[in-house]
């Protein structure tokens, strides 16, 4: 019972986040000369554009209900670089657009929590409504919090690497972003070698900050 209570509140964290995640991407890149995502569709905060199937539900829940370490996406924002105004400035900025609409909802949830507290207290009745919308705000924070700091991560394909491909040599930049292809692959052998646990007391700590800035706002 508490795994699927986990799953139904950190199932719509998940996908809201995804959608305003991929949002943030293809509204940047059509603000910078890229029409390619706007003409598929993909400039909309309507979830059904961004989420797939497999990645931002199938996966997370199999993750929730077994333990598993959870590793979600959702459709990656098509971007035609070439159509950049500024080839630099404009990839550096759709690639940052995603983490930087993830802030945003860490400053809503935040809010959220601020609001919830100075009408609660800040020890509702475990199980109250109450309860579980702090509950929910503190999860969409600290999700929020993952996924800027494993997107940032320099590893292909993730919005850090495409960032860092910019400041590389350019016979280094190319075999870099080489890796692309091989990402997943990457990406799964670092979860599974519980190579990112160094995550784990960084997103603890931002968290339990932005928790801290709810409480005094309270």
């Amino acid at each position: 019972m508490d795994k699927i209570n986990d799953l139904l509140l950190y199932l719509p964290v998940l996908l809201l986040s995804f959608t305003v995640h991929e949002f943030g991407h293809a509204w940047v890149a059509w603000k910078q000369g890229d029409d390619t995502a706007y003409r598929q569709g993909r400039v909309t905060l309507d979830p059904r554009s961004h989420i797939d199937p497999v990645g931002s539900i199938l996966f997370p829940a199999l993750a929730a209900m077994t333990g598993a370490p959870v590793l979600g996406w959702a459709r990656p924002v098509p971007v035609t670089r070439s159509k950049f105004r500024d080839y630099k400035r404009g990839d550096i900025l759709v690639s940052l657009a995603g983490v930087a609409m993830n802030g945003v909802l860490i400053l809503a949830f935040t809010v959220m929590m601020a609001i919830l507290f100075a009408a609660l207290g800040s020890s509702p009745a475990a199980g109250s409504i109450g309860y579980i919308a702090l509950d929910f705000a503190f999860r969409g924070i600290l999700v929020n919090a993952s996924l800027i700091v494993f997107n940032l991560l320099p590893v292909p394909p993730l919005d850090g690497s495409k960032v860092l491909y910019h400041f590389l040599p350019a016979a280094a930049a190319e075999a870099y972003r080489g890796l692309d292809r091989y990402g997943f692959l990457i990406l799964w052998g670092l979860v599974l070698t519980n190579a990112l646990t160094f995550m784990s007391p960084l997103l603890y700590g931002i968290t339990m900050f932005f928790v801290g800035v709810a409480s005094l706002a309270g």
